[in-house]
């Protein structure tokens, strides 16, 4: 089966598409959730099957150091080994790799590092990295790429970017499998002009899909917003967006508003962890006192199984009680309210009605009640 998109409709420059892979159609545009070492932090498969989600990501690094990927494409596979029935993207360890700072060196050839576990020695190359993802076999991988920091000097950001597309050239080369769709990944800071020249480039090559990458990384959100407007309308229409690392529910909702088509972030599982659940105009913070003896459920407006079965206060108790159920709890309801999103955001779409959607959602954030957090 050949990877495909098909555009379904617009409003503005909102897109409601499909993409086909080996394992199944994604609906978009989609919240992906993260799944760096093989699993969804506190979830099983099933949990993610019964929430509607669509699609995981796996972590190419992560993966290659433990447990490798020859134990992986030993056991048959990424899908196989987590028991995992749907589509699986991997990214190719670029920006973890970029991130350890210290422990790295770059050259043409690729990147030395240290591994943070134990401090043994790697070298990930462009090609490197597409072994170790077909040896994963998930459906959608991304080419090796130079992560710049924020903020970075332009010179830098140029020549990184320089590397990223040659880079991407030799992973292009190096894939072998026709069961797997790799994707260019458009970099170039924060100048306009260098994005310009990082997707021309990536296009002349020839992608089935471009994901947008160096965002963020510690820009105000602003930024990330003027930077995607002057970028996705120079992406391909016929081809999927991916917004890589971005996922609370504004940028969501204003990346979808900027043409994108896909999400991916590890908020909604990190923040469940420190007791944070999103709720109807913005978060709540559920391990505070003040909702010791409220016996609501974390948000009136969700019919997830949280919502129906558990309150505050008995969340509030397991995680004052350091007991794993209440991170769990808390993680199912942060990532069904995200996918509920994403089908309310088709859905509306569809009817040619996302930008007054869009309103409603902004009307929501400043007039929250009870929340100790904003959007904004």
């Amino acid at each position: 089966m050949t990877f495909k998109y098909t555009l379904l409709s617009k409003d503005g420059q909102a897109r409601r598409g499909r993409l086909t892979t080996w394992h199944g159609d994604i609906e978009t545009p989609i919240f992906m959730p993260v799944g760096t070492q093989a699993t969804v932090k506190t979830m099983t498969p099933e949990e993610l099957e019964e929430i509607k989600a669509q699609i995981i990501l796996s972590n190419t690094y992560h993966l290659y150091l433990r447990p490798g990927h020859d134990l992986v494409a030993e056991a048959g596979g990424l899908h196989k080994f987590m028991n995992w029935k749907h589509p699986i993207l991997t990214d190719s360890g670029g920006f973890q790799v970029f991130s350890l700072d210290k422990l790295r060196k770059i050259t043409e050839e690729g990147v030395t590092f240290r591994s943070h576990i134990d401090g043994s020695k790697h070298m990930i190359t462009p090609e490197k990295a597409i072994e170790i993802q077909m040896a994963l076999g998930s459906d959608i991988i991304m080419s090796f790429d130079e992560c710049a920091p924020y903020p970075a000097d332009r010179d830098y950001v140029k020549d990184s970017l320089e590397r990223t597309t040659r880079w991407a050239k030799r992973c292009k080369d190096a894939l072998t499998r026709d069961d797997q769709a790799l994707f260019g990944i458009v970099q170039g800071g924060m100048y306009h002009d260098l994005r310009r020249q990082s997707a021309e480039e990536l296009m002349e090559i020839g992608f089935p899909g471009y994901s947008i990458g160096g965002l963020s990384v510690g820009e105000p959100k602003e930024l990330m917003y003027d930077i995607l407007d002057e970028l996705t309308p120079q992406l391909p229409e016929d081809k999927p967006r991916y917004l890589m690392g971005v996922g609370s529910p504004d940028c969501l909702v204003e990346g979808v508003a900027r043409g994108v088509d896909m999400f991916d972030c590890v908020l909604p599982t990190r923040i469940a962890r420190n007791g944070t659940v999103f709720v109807k105009g913005g978060k709540l913070v559920v391990r505070n006192a003040k909702y010791a003896r409220d016996f609501r459920p974390l948000d009136e407006n969700c019919d997830c199984y949280v919502c129906r079965n558990y309150t505050r206060a008995y969340i509030r108790h397991l995680i004052k009680t350091d007991e794993i159920l209440g991170l769990r709890l808390c993680t199912y309801h942060n990532l069904y309210h995200l996918i509920e999103l994403m089908q309310e955001i088709r859905d509306v779409i569809e009817a040619g009605t996302f930008t007054e959607y869009r309103r409603k959602f902004w009307e929501e954030q400043e007039n929250g009640v009870d929340h100790e957090v904003r959007m904004r």
